[in-house]
């Protein structure tokens, strides 16, 4: 887009942001951003990225340097060529950060446990300690010291300043009592006692709890983090669907054409290239030569396989199912569908409302009221003539006894727990911002097509005509099918009881052969590309396709026939005809099939408080039929992705709060825009990706048991952070008080820290309604 300032038009861009550790930070660059003349932006603390729209007037430097003085780092987009398989995205990365948590623990194992254990206290054990604990104070917790300072240059509070203050004061406090009070001197050791006793802090030291405290904190950091890596991989493996070259027909010097292969990105539009069967079609286009059944439903839902012909629009990244075409590309690279789609489920994650952490939600009030505390504290003490060590330690200890150790593990161990559950029972859950929609959802939209049913071509009904034997429109029609590569050939060939399947077949002895029936051997087959196929079977002329092929060998349906081809049709089925010996004889009917527990999972999701819906690119008749066997009321078909996510969209302007199921590449925009998004794991990758959680199984029930789990994991949170914030609070009044020893400190860290994690352990108690 043009960025000529005198005509108002913008350039969009997208920044890679580096240095952000709480959604506070995305708000300040957002607002630093916004205020550059006819700047708009938007920062996704989930993704690590700001949607910028600028003028002419503002350059991208300009942009950089804006996220810079506000103390973050940005980039701009790496170009596409470095978005290929093969590349450093694609190669393992070093992961510092796992890499400081793995150091802290190992230093930090040893100054806790010598810490809280009198019987550990070895001669000079405090001095051992030191030694281990300063690395992890200095370089284990310097993320936090980095972003406090930060956020302390501009005015700003968050649960980095609190660790960082907390971790520097008792380390600091550590070494004046090492180096000029009494804790330095041999055999020095901390007693356990229960009662309380003023004391002026010369021979207290709080290595353990600085180590600690900096340890757990990087763990939930680290976990987070991970989380927050995986967020582009639902864009890059939408397309890495599509073909990675290409063979396009050139004149060759003979006057004839020739097949070139040449990668992708050098086809342009008007190029004229090759699709054989089983390879995906590289761009959109236009049939020029040849017909087929194309696989389309990654892109619309369909389960059925569309015909085409020369003339029919063709989508990139779908597959050809049957004979070998020629196709004109009509869009490449960012305008084809498959680019829009990607586009669609990008814009769909960044507008997505941003989830703080509850961690970081109560900080915000909880840091700079302990802080302040702390200084009141100390202001008090020096006032009331109690002498600037009492002070001084009456003060450190209210940061100490405020450092949140337990608030560090309260989220992640209740996730880990979960999650750990959840994958036992099929339900992978990406993140702790996930677990709060659940709560709030109050409608399901369940896509059709691999999630309501299976979506596999199976045959439903085969019906005779008058004085017919089902038994030989059966197995006459899956004989001749056997010799076809179309996918609804397949399903009436493997209908036959006489067929074998890849299972069985690995499981007979070489040279052997199945006890049961033989398909009959099929002469003369031919193929009629987009109508059926032709035969010769046990001396039978056979043809099996649309009712037209059997018209135009004069074989007309009769009335009984065509009533089941209409009835068929009304149901969203396919129906094949099958005729012999210049008669027709019967009709197949093939399509979709309801997974046998869809309508369960649909009655104990409406006991969940969920209103469901059904979403489907299927038409109308199939969509109604499947949602009348499961029990739902409100049916949306016809759709296309982008009306998938203007769906979504509809409900949550409505006020709803909404959860998606789906599991293919057609539902990746909706369920990235959705509340709550359940990718089937039985589904392709790009729906997993965007999806919030997993149903590994493929089982609809799963979902009932994710949003339970979801609900209980949350609970279980919030608990945690309840409690971890109590004790501190409890403990704060002694503190300030002077009357908290640094055993009775440790111990109540330390119990705090066992509370959350059995707290969270309960977890593993979660059974499945299934």
């Amino acid at each position: 887009m043009s960025t000529d300032a005198t005509t108002g038009a913008t350039t969009d861009v997208e920044l890679a942001i580096t240095g952000m550790t709480c959604a506070s930070c995305a708000n300040r660059i957002e607002r630093k951003l916004n205020k550059l003349g006819g700047v708009t932006a938007t920062v996704n603390y989930a993704t690590e990225k700001a949607k910028v729209s600028y003028p002419g007037t503002v350059s991208t430097d300009d942009l950089l340097a804006t996220v810079e003085a506000a103390g973050y780092a940005a980039a701009l987009p790496t170009p596409p060529s470095a978005d290929g398989p093969g590349t450093p995205d694609d190669a393992p990365e070093p992961d510092p950060l796992r890499q400081r948590l793995l150091v802290s623990a190992v230093l930090s194992v040893p100054v806790i446990a010598m810490g809280m254990v009198t019987a550990w206290q070895f001669t000079y054990w405090q001095w051992a300690s030191l030694v281990l604990a300063a690395p992890v104070v200095v370089w284990g917790a310097w993320p936090f010291h980095r972003a406090a300072w930060t956020n302390l240059r501009h005015g700003a509070t968050t649960m980095d300043t609190l660790v960082s203050v907390g971790v520097l004061a008792a380390f600091g406090w550590s070494l004046w009592a090492l180096f000029l009070g009494t804790a330095g001197e041999p055999g020095m050791t901390h007693p356990f006692r229960i009662s309380i006793d003023r004391t002026d802090g010369a021979g207290n030291i709080y290595l353990e709890a600085a180590a600690g405290v900096t340890t757990f904190l990087l763990a939930g950091r680290w976990l987070e983090h991970r989380s927050k890596r995986r967020a582009g991989a639902a864009l890059r493996a939408l397309m890495e669907l599509g073909a990675r070259d290409v063979a396009v027909l050139r004149d060759d010097a003979s006057g004839g054409r020739s097949e070139v292969r040449v990668p992708i990105d050098q086809l342009v539009v008007g190029d004229l290239f090759v699709v054989r069967p089983g390879e995906k079609v590289a761009t959109d286009g236009e049939v020029v030569e040849g017909s087929s059944a194309v696989d389309a439903s990654m892109l619309t839902g369909e389960s059925v396989p569309v015909e085409v012909r020369p003339g029919d629009a063709v989508v990139g990244a779908t597959v050809n199912a049957g004979g070998r075409l020629v196709v004109r590309a009509t869009r490449v690279g960012a305008d084809t569908q498959l680019a829009r789609m990607a586009r669609l489920v990008e814009d769909a994650q960044n507008g997505k409302a941003e989830v703080q952490r509850l961690a970081d939600r109560v900080s915000g009030v909880f840091v700079p009221v302990v802080i302040g505390l702390s200084v009141a504290t100390l202001g008090f003490w020096l006032g009331a003539g109690g002498g600037a060590t009492a002070a001084f330690t009456a003060a450190v200890a209210v940061l100490i006894i405020a450092c949140p150790c337990a608030l560090g593990l309260a989220t992640p161990t209740a996730l880990m727990v979960g999650t750990g559950r959840g994958a036992q029972l099929g339900i992978l859950i990406k993140g702790p911002e996930v677990l709060e929609s659940t709560r709030r959802v109050d409608t399901i939209v369940l896509d059709k097509t691999g999630t309501v049913t299976t979506g596999e071509m199976t045959v439903h009904e085969v019906v005779a005509a008058e004085g017919e034997s089902v038994e030989d429109v059966r197995r006459l029609a899956a004989a001749l099918e056997s010799a076809s590569e179309h996918p609804i050939g397949r399903a009436i060939a493997a209908s036959s009881p006489s067929s074998v399947s890849r299972d069985e077949m690995d499981g007979i002895e070489p040279g052997a052969r199945p006890e049961r029936p033989q398909i009959p051997d099929v002469e003369g087959f031919a193929n009629r590309e987009g109508l059926g196929v032709e035969g010769v079977v046990d001396g039978h002329a056979v043809v099996v396709g649309r009712p037209s092929l059997l018209a135009d060998w004069s074989q007309h349906l009769p009335e009984s026939l065509a009533a089941a081809v209409e009835r068929a049709r009304d149901e969203g089925r396919t129906p094949v005809a099958v005729g012999w010996d210049g008669q027709a004889r019967g009709v197949v009917v093939v399509g979709d099939t309801v997974k046998p527990t869809s309508a369960e999972a649909v009655r104990r999701l409406r006991d969940l408080g969920l209103e469901p819906i059904l979403l489907t690119g299927d038409n109308e008749a199939a969509a109604r039929h499947v949602a009348a066997q499961v029990g739902i009321d409100t049916v949306v078909a016809d759709v296309l992705p982008a009306d998938k996510v203007a769906e979504v969209q509809r409900l949550q302007a409505a006020g709803k709060v909404v959860a998606m199921v789906g599991d293919g590449v057609n539902d990746a925009a909706a369920l990235a825009q959705a509340d709550l998004g359940l990718a089937m794991g039985t589904g392709t990758d790009v729906a997993i990706e965007a999806g919030d959680l997993t149903l590994v199984r493929g089982d609809l029930l799963v979902a009932v048991d994710a949003i339970r789990l979801s609900r209980r994991t949350l609970a279980t949170i919030k608990g945690n952070l309840f409690w971890a914030f109590a004790y501190n609070v409890a403990a704060l009044p002694l503190a300030a008080a002077g009357l908290l020893n640094p055993m009775l400190a440790g111990a109540a860290m330390a119990f705090s820290s066992v509370f959350v994690v059995t707290n969270s352990l309960r977890l593993r108690g979660f059974r499945s309604a299934v």
